[in-house]
């Protein structure tokens, strides 16, 4: 039986490229900065995205949680979106470690705030307040359908931290899948931003970590807060090697998951029972509804597992498939068959 495995591009195995250079790498101490491999990875981290600096840290929560921990002090506030990762999934680190207040705001369908929202939460200095000090952008979208925000965005969004003297971050775990959906540099969607993390351990198939880039400034306070939080990994070049390989070989080959994505999404759109905007398609997430009458989600889990097609329900009755390298166009047409049969 063939096996089918949609449910994240965090579930990608290191390449044969990546486990030589994981055991012939060269390693010490990373805490007392003597580890070579990490030091080669953070400086190409801080090349490909424009910034001077850059921290190897364990996953993309702790690059978010140390980068607003950098910015922000207790009692601070940040201004994030309704869907954003932070908000969802990241257990509210920033208010639960580092005492800083969220302030929601919608995301609209495509990912992005609106200005005047944004501008609307900003607070005024006023003692009953807490002060705003950061905005946090999410590029690409993970729960907005995987759609990536602009550069024109992103530029529009800086000149609103200027008027009122904020920071922004950018949760950039799939940075990559932005830059070659909108064929854009990457240093062009990293400028606007004070800070941005990247993922290693999705599209780019290295077993783990992320990097933050920013500032020299700001990374001395980035990596003050991975050593509270525990994230002092020491002889962490074995990592950092896949790393390495990942931003050597691996960005470019994105495109071909953005096109199984569609590819997918095409299939789906024609079957009765699912519901989905193949326009929102942007790169490797694809999300849809079932909307057949009486389905029970559970059953619809238990029959595609029977087929060996792994997927997950987000809500009620949205499912998300993530395309990623292990994933080739006849599995895109096996699974799109699996639906088909399932559906009927």
């Amino acid at each position: 039986m063939k096996k089918v495995d949609l449910r994240s591009d965090t579930i990608t195995k290191p390449t044969g490229e990546m486990r030589k250079a994981m055991s012939n790498a060269q390693v010490g101490d990373d805490v007392f900065g003597e580890d070579p491999t990490v030091n080669k990875l953070e400086e190409m981290a801080a090349a490909i995205t424009g910034k001077e600096d850059a921290l190897f840290v364990c996953s993309g929560t702790m690059g978010n949680l140390v980068s607003e921990l950098a910015h922000c002090g207790r009692g601070d506030e940040m201004i994030l979106g309704d869907e954003s990762h932070i908000f969802y999934y990241e257990q509210g680190g920033s208010a639960a470690i580092g005492g800083i207040h969220p302030r929601i705001v919608p995301n609209r369908p495509d990912g992005t705030m609106s200005i005047k929202d944004m501008e609307s939460a900003i607070r005024a200095d006023n003692i009953h307040f807490p002060r705003s000090k950061l905005i946090v952008l999410e590029n690409t979208h993970n729960r907005c359908t995987g759609i990536p925000l602009s550069v024109e965005y992103m530029k529009k969004v800086r000149e609103l931290a200027n008027k009122y003297g904020l920071k922004i971050h950018v949760d950039g775990a799939r940075i990559f899948n932005a830059a070659i959906a909108l064929g854009v540099d990457v240093k062009d969607l990293a400028d606007p931003a004070d800070s941005i993390t990247f993922c290693l351990s999705k599209g780019l198939c290295a077993p783990a970590g992320s990097l933050v880039c920013g500032t020299k400034k700001f990374i001395n306070e980035a990596r003050r807060a991975r050593k509270i939080l525990g994230g002092g990994m020491r002889q962490i070049g074995i990592l950092a090697a896949a790393g390495i390989v990942a931003l050597n070989s691996m960005i470019e080959r994105l495109i071909e998951d953005h096109e199984n994505a569609k590819m997918l999404a095409e299939g789906l759109s024609g079957i009765d029972g699912i519901s989905i905007d193949t326009k929102m398609v942007k790169t490797n997430i694809v999300y849809f509804d079932i909307v057949k009458d009486n389905f029970i989600r559970d059953e619809i889990l238990i029959r595609l597992a029977r087929k060996g097609v792994k997927l997950l329900f987000l809500g009620p009755e949205k499912m998300r498939a993530v395309t990623h390298y292990h994933i080739k166009s006849d599995d895109i047409e096996y699974v799109i068959d699996v639906f088909k049969e399932i559906m009927s």
